[in-house]
């Protein structure tokens, strides 16, 4: 079984009972689970309840407690409304009893209407630029053995940034970041499996960006770094086994918080969807003066 069909199956839950799943847990070596994983599994959660025919187009989440790798979360599924054109679903994770992520999530039919959108930036496109893989390996000799076993291994994703940073040596630049993601296999013609892809690549280094400014990454001894709340809006159709660009910025940090922002688009300029991100980016060394 490849890595990408083992964060397919991941993402595919497991019927408990009416409007009730269960996912098994991935560490990435965090210590806590990775936000996109539970993130794209309450969104498939979402989608078990909801009829073919409509997509989501929104989601607003809010992370309330840290992951546990060690055990499988379970989704609540609650089903608010369903409409002519939308249909709401609430979902809550719960490990050991308590909620630790919460989802909002709308869905629509398809409809024609009124079209218009932002320009990609003009960046290099993917041709030619080092995945993260590639650039792990130049530093491999530095990172902690931990670390360095887990960020060698085999990824669904091959990601590749346009102007890299390295995480132990962070450099001050403007907070604005730009990558090429791509799942690394071909993927079925399944529209909502490629929105719980994109929902759980969407969390993949989003808010390091707003610590840019600042020459610090959540490897910075003294850093805690943790998201607080995630949304995404689906503009339009989609594919993850095809180039997507993701632009980052972002336009605020403060009271030890960061915001960022983030837009997707197909390489041939097509914006397919949006993101927004609050985050903790607490230095502990700071509040110790």
């Amino acid at each position: 079984m490849t890595v990408l069909q083992r964060l397919c199956d991941l993402l595919t839950l497991e019927r408990i009972e009416e409007d009730l799943y269960r996912g098994q847990s991935q560490d990435l070596g965090w210590g806590t689970v990775f936000g996109g994983q539970v993130l794209g599994q309450a969104l498939a959660a979402a989608v078990k309840t909801v009829s073919s025919e409509r997509l989501v187009h929104s989601l607003h989440s809010y992370f309330l407690r840290p992951g546990r790798v060690d055990m499988p979360i379970v989704y609540e599924v609650d089903r608010i409304r369903d409409g002519k054109s939308f249909t709401t679903r609430r979902v809550v994770a719960i490990q050991n009893g308590k909620p630790i992520f919460n989802l909002s999530a709308s869905f629509q039919i398809s409809e024609a209407g009124y079209q218009h959108s932002d320009s990609m930036p003009d960046v290099k496109g993917p041709d030619g630029i080092l995945s993260e893989m590639e650039l792990v390996q130049r530093i491999a000799d530095t990172l902690p053995p931990a670390i360095r076993k887990l960020a060698m291994g085999d990824r669904p994703l091959e990601i590749r940034p346009i102007h890299p940073q390295n995480p132990l040596k962070p450099r001050k630049e403007a907070p604005r970041r730009n990558a090429w993601y791509r799942a690394i296999h071909a993927l079925p013609d399944d529209p909502q499996l490629h929105r719980s892809l994109l929902a759980y690549a969407s969390d993949f280094t989003f808010l390091s960006t707003s610590m840019y400014p600042h020459g610090v990454s959540w490897m910075t001894p003294g850093m805690q770094v943790a998201s607080l709340d995630h949304a995404m809006w689906f503009h339009r159709p989609f594919r993850m086994d095809q180039w997507l660009l993701y632009t980052v910025e972002s336009p605020s940090a403060s009271g030890a918080r960061g915001l960022v922002r983030g837009q997707f688009y197909t390489q041939e300029g097509t914006l397919v969807a949006s993101t927004i991100q609050e985050g903790l980016i607490r230095n502990r060394k700071l509040d110790d003066r």
